[in-house]
């Protein structure tokens, strides 16, 4: 079936709307009408050739809620006019050791990513910019009645790559967070370990958004330009989420880890990174996280709508698509951008 979408006609050239075709539903599908889009900062990167050649044209988008309206023969799971999201992989192999405990996204025969992915029908995944998909039912999350569907949309990537660190690194009653970064991450990393019950301090560049982390569940909020912070924080945190897709001093946030303590990395830096050695001493750990897998995707979304968590978003007419990567660019949105994708077309 051909749908329309908004694509990428190649690396740095503006998304423009085209058709892209589907394919039929199979027993093991669904098809799914989009109704939002999110805007990740990964799409931005794809589509401007930051991360190497791609299979161009590229429909981005793996921030996906839509509603069924057909299931294949095998389908048990959904059933048409089921609301539904889709996150950053729609296939695995199923059979592997990562796969079968659990974490699709390491699969050991190739993680099958919603666009830009080679499928395993041999096409090249397109993504959710568009008016229709046609997923693995495996793959497509069940969205909560209690979560508005624009604002949970961005979970589906930035929701799930916070959850996962905060969850495996023990974030909780009497632990000390730290959330390096207040943006499309960040924020909805603070919010989540406000509500696992951890002690939140936002660490970022300046003092501009530090109403908005205290609105958002920190308890504190520290500028990194300050010489000051790095001395006054020294030792204080169980866990260090950076969410920053900028080169940062590992070092000097490293020293502000207590002993045990964890830095994890989920923004992919410019940069490799490194680190001295003797500061690993007091049992502190670097390391780093992507997403979950889907049962963990589905965990975290019926967290988020236990605790009333969803992104802060701006809804925008697809139309307006080369605008928001321009504003995500310069630092403009607070704090994820959102397709109305009903505009397609």
């Amino acid at each position: 079936m051909r749908v329309t979408a908004y694509a990428a006609p190649a690396a740095g050239e503006p998304l423009a709307p085209t058709t892209v075709e589907r394919r039929e539903v199979g027993p093991g599908d669904v098809l799914i009408r989009i109704e939002y889009a999110g805007i990740c900062h990964s799409d931005i990167h794809t589509v401007n050739g930051d991360w190497g050649p791609q299979p161009f044209p590229v429909v981005p988008g793996h921030e996906i809620v839509g509603t069924v309206t057909e299931v294949g023969s095998d389908v048990t799971r959904h059933r048409v006019g089921d609301r539904v999201g889709v996150g950053c992989m729609v296939n695995s192999c199923g059979r592997c050791a990562t796969c079968r405990s659990g974490d699709e996204q390491f699969c050991l025969d190739g993680t099958v990513f919603t666009y830009a992915s080679p499928d395993r029908d041999g096409t090249t995944t397109q993504g959710g910019y568009s008016t229709h998909v046609v997923v693995d039912a495996r793959f497509a999350l069940s969205v909560p009645e209690g979560l508005d569907p624009a604002a949970a949309t961005p979970l589906l990537c930035a929701g799930i790559t916070t959850y996962v660190p905060l969850r495996r690194w023990g974030a909780g009653p009497g632990t000390r967070v730290a959330v390096v970064g207040l943006g499309g991450l960040g924020h909805v990393a603070v919010k989540i370990a406000h509500a696992l019950g951890a002690e939140v301090t936002v660490l970022s560049q300046s003092l501009k958004k530090q109403e908005d982390a205290l609105r958002l569940g920190a308890d504190s909020y520290f500028a990194t330009s300050d010489p000051d912070t790095f001395a006054r924080l020294a030792g204080r945190f169980d866990l260090i989420v950076n969410t920053v897709s900028a080169d940062i001093d590992v070092d000097a946030h490293v020293r502000l880890l207590a002993v045990d303590g964890t830095l994890v990395s989920v923004g992919v830096a410019p940069s490799p990174i490194s680190v001295d050695g003797g500061l690993l001493s007091q049992r502190r750990s670097v390391a780093g996280s992507m997403i979950g897998g889907i049962a963990q995707t589905q965990e975290m979304l019926d967290f988020c709508a236990e605790h009333g968590i969803t992104a802060d978003v701006e809804v925008i007419p697809a139309d307006r698509v080369n605008e928001a990567y321009e504003r995500v660019l310069a630092s403009d949105v607070r704090y994820r951008f959102v397709i109305d994708a009903t505009t397609i077309g």
